[in-house]
């Protein structure tokens, strides 16, 4: 695995604040050629209970998820491929979110990590993705609230419940998440 602070500068280095969703010279075939084999590895060591898929208006690729009942880790595992620079996370539970990293082995991290080099990506440990996102990109969850605000009053939506407090953007947020 790459040392912790060449994977924070290869994060920042592919943030482009102009194309959030994909980088400005994406390759959909060369993304496809590492996709393919990162789900052919899952699969081969999960079994065919694994789905994989691509996904749209997103700045990942696509993912794989891998159920409870074949992980071993009492929990379904996600894979996720990023748009930008070949970026691969995994995890358990909710997609990017605190404790994402609970029962994923580190045999298993380093098997990851061996097939992202195999397809020419790179392995990014949840942990960094976690990190407060401090790029140069304005992302737009930051402009979610005010939105979802403006929906449920035309909607006539009533909330009566406490909402948490909103969380900073993080650096899944920027490659793993809906733009």
């Amino acid at each position: 695995m790459l040392p912790t602070d060449e994977i924070r500068a290869l994060l920042r280095e592919y943030d482009d604040p102009e194309h959030l969703e994909r980088p400005k010279n994406f390759d959909p075939v060369a993304a496809g050629k590492r996709f393919a084999p990162l789900v052919r590895a899952l699969e081969t060591r999960f079994g065919p209970a694994c789905s994989s898929g691509l996904t749209q208006d997103c700045s990942h690729y696509g993912g794989v998820t891998v159920p409870a009942e074949v992980t071993g880790l009492e929990r379904p595992m996600w894979v996720l491929l990023s748009n930008f620079g070949g970026f691969v996370t995994a995890g358990t539970g909710g997609e990017g979110m605190p404790g994402s990293e609970q029962g994923l082995t580190e045999e298993f991290l380093t098997w990851l990590d061996g097939v992202c080099t195999e397809t020419g990506c790179v392995f990014v440990p949840i942990e960094l993705l976690l990190e407060p996102y401090d790029g140069r990109s304005v992302l737009e969850q930051m402009y979610a609230e005010p939105l979802l605000a403006a929906l449920a009053a035309e909607q006539g939506w009533d909330d009566d419940e406490d909402d948490d407090e909103d969380l900073p953007p993080v650096w899944f947020d920027r490659y793993f998440q809906y733009m």
